[in-house]
């Protein structure tokens, strides 16, 4: 059983301005302690001998590669816009300028 006692949750509980009774202590101090257990089984387990891991399994990139494809030049690009001006496309403003 971990150090984890009554009045270390009680201590807590103030600290952070929490109004506990007596049972929720009580409940609170067995249910921080079977957490710290379960720490310190996983940290038992852990060795310097095997390398910490993000990942279970082997990532591959599964990107392609990219090649340049068909370009559109300016002109084409502007053929079938509902309105252009001096090579770009004209939008409706949408901000009010002041």
């Amino acid at each position: 059983m971990s150090e984890i006692s009554r009045a270390d949750v009680e201590h807590l509980a103030k600290l952070a301005h929490i109004s506990m009774t007596e049972q929720e202590l009580e409940k609170m101090a067995q249910e921080l302690a079977v957490i710290v257990d379960s720490m310190a089984t996983v940290s038992e387990a852990v060795s310097g001998e095997i390398p910490a891991t993000s990942h279970p399994l082997p990532l591959t990139n599964v990107f392609r590669e990219d090649e340049v494809g068909h370009v559109f030049t300016a002109e084409q690009s502007l053929l079938n816009a509902p309105d252009a001006e001096a090579g770009r496309f004209k939008v409706p403003a949408i901000l009010d300028e002041e």
